[in-house]
């Protein structure tokens, strides 16, 4: 084979097809009748299009992966964004084995699980000031009246006046107890619901900065004014059941969908685990995660961890480099446009929807 001759300013023109360079297409959309035929046409863009593509690639690799474990990191407001029901069938088609989240994002959840709704905002009937003194609290297009929020409370009041005194309170065991109360009572789906019916546990490491860690110091007042035992919440709880579960693992996977805490309390059991090795407190392999999938619209240059790259969290020994067999994908972008397009061609390709 005849290599490229230098061209007079020195330049060696190479030929793309010889090099294996992959091309991209125009996408025809007469072509797509399927969630899954879209996206994979997208992969074949470029830009944001061809992240969402090849973050259902990553993705559809660590659903199939048998001996993959796969974690879903959850912030925003994405329950009152209604995609509470794709968590659901990420959760039932049985990619996701556990949730870590905002404590937001579960209320909002528990709010729509028991039949409630959350509302458009309409600003040409009432500005903030308004909205505060009729109660319905706003999250940017959308509201979420306090009723809402009140009947969440009676539910949590309900499981913790039955919670044994001596059994100490944490995220993880009281979202498995509303998820029992949702499968006795309610009929509709819902995430804490789904978590429950498939033994997946529900993680919020920033509990009290939470709806439900209001309602649970709102319920320490009552029982210190009542006199029964109080109860003890133990974050550690969390932490130490994540880590031991984590350790279990064969590979590890994560779903992120924005950032916050609860990208960042998955993410570093890799340390922990490294520092318990190094640090001579327990000998423990060094774990990574294998894969990757990010959706986020925060960029990298503000310096702050919903926006920094799988390739900086490689640094810190939370993921296994691409050279060294790791699958990573990002989407930078609002979550409630890629999610729908990432999971949806996913659950198509392993038959999900055909099963239901």
């Amino acid at each position: 084979m005849a290599k490229p001759k230098k061209t007079v300013t020195g330049r060696v023109l190479h030929d793309p097809v010889k090099d294996k360079l992959r091309p991209i297409f125009p996408l025809d959309l007469s072509k797509c009748r399927t969630i899954d035929e879209l996206v994979r046409a997208m992969g074949d863009t470029a830009y944001t299009g061809r992240q969402v593509g090849d973050a259902a690639d990553v993705l559809e690799a660590m659903a199939r992966d048998k001996d993959c474990f796969v974690v879903m990191t959850l912030a925003g407001a994405l329950t009152v964004g209604k995609m509470g029901l794709i968590f659901c069938d990420l959760i039932e088609s049985g990619i996701v084995k556990a949730i870590v989240s905002t404590g937001a994002l579960m209320a909002h959840g528990l709010v729509e699980a028991t039949g409630l709704s959350h509302f458009r905002y309409d600003p040409s009937k009432m500005d903030d000031a308004e909205l505060f003194e009729a109660g319905y609290n706003r999250v940017y297009d959308s509201l979420e009246p306090e009723t809402n929020l009140d009947h969440v409370e009676e539910v949590v009041d309900g499981i913790l006046e039955t919670w044994d005194a001596e059994e100490v309170v944490c995220s993880w065991k009281l979202h498995r107890k509303i998820g029992e109360y949702l499968k006795k009572h309610t009929s509709g789906r819902g995430i804490l619901k789904s978590a429950y019916e498939h033994n997946v546990p529900v993680f919020v490491p920033a509990f009290s900065d939470s709806e439900l860690g209001i309602d649970f110091a709102l319920h320490k007042i009552a029982r210190q004014r009542d006199k029964p035992p109080l109860l003890r919440f133990d974050p550690f709880e969390d932490f130490e059941r994540f880590a031991d579960t984590m350790m279990a693992t064969k590979r590890m996977g994560i779903f992120t969908i924005g950032g916050g805490v609860p990208r960042n309390w998955s993410q570093q059991f890799g340390v922990y685990a490294e520092l318990m090795a190094r640090r001579g407190y327990k000998k423990v392999p060094l774990k990574r995660y294998n894969y990757g999938v990010r959706i986020c619209p925060e960029p990298v240059h503000w310096g702050g961890l919903s926006g920094s790259t799988y390739t900086e969290a490689v640094s810190w020994g939370k993921f296994v480099p691409v050279a060294e067999g790791g699958r990573l994908a990002e989407v930078f972008d609002d979550a409630t446009v890629a999610l729908p397009l990432v999971a949806g061609a996913v659950l198509q390709r392993i038959g999900y929807f055909k099963a239901k």
